[in-house]
């Protein structure tokens, strides 16, 4: 076999599997998050142990319109801009690699609502996108993250999860 450049979706895909192993590490990103986005309260469902969905909603900051594509977008991130930010990084995470990680390998909704909003958008993903729609939502201040069918688009990865207690 040549060597070849591989797709971005694949490329993705492979860094999910280094950042989210299971769905209870997928939740703990999101939660970590939440707190970074000076969170007082985080709700999170979970069905069939994150296989079939799992749901972090918090009353944060929010993410402005403008900004909700970029927060799926890989190395995005609004935590450090330099090397002297990450050398004195004072927040849960900083990559910008949960959002897109997780997107990549589900089907992810993120809806949120920035403080200085009047009015809340959500964006959908497949783990296919490269173009997001972003349309008008209902939302009170903060954001929710919702994954269904993590893994759906990786069988292996899926494979390798012992039991919906992941």
């Amino acid at each position: 076999m040549p060597i070849r450049t591989l797709p971005p979706q694949l490329i993705n895909q492979i860094a999910a599997g280094e950042v989210v192993e299971r769905p209870a590490a997928a939740v703990k990103e999101l939660v970590e998050n939440a707190f970074d986005a000076e969170a007082s309260r985080v709700d999170i469902d979970v069905e069939q142990g994150g296989l079939r969905l799992f749901r972090v909603r918090d009353n944060g900051i929010g993410i402005a319109k403008d900004e909700l594509a970029l927060a799926l977008s890989r190395h995005a991130t609004s935590k450090i801009a330099s090397l002297d930010d990450l050398e004195n990084v004072s927040t849960m995470g900083f990559r910008g690699e949960a959002l897109p990680s997780i997107s990549s390998v589900s089907r992810l909704t993120l809806t949120s609502r920035h403080r200085e909003a009047t009015e809340a958008w959500q964006v959908s993903t497949d783990g296919a996108e490269t173009e997001f729609d972003i349309r008008p939502a209902a939302h009170p201040d903060g954001s929710t993250v919702e994954v269904r069918d993590i893994f759906y688009n990786t069988p292996a990865r899926r494979k390798f999860l012992r039991s919906e207690k992941t």
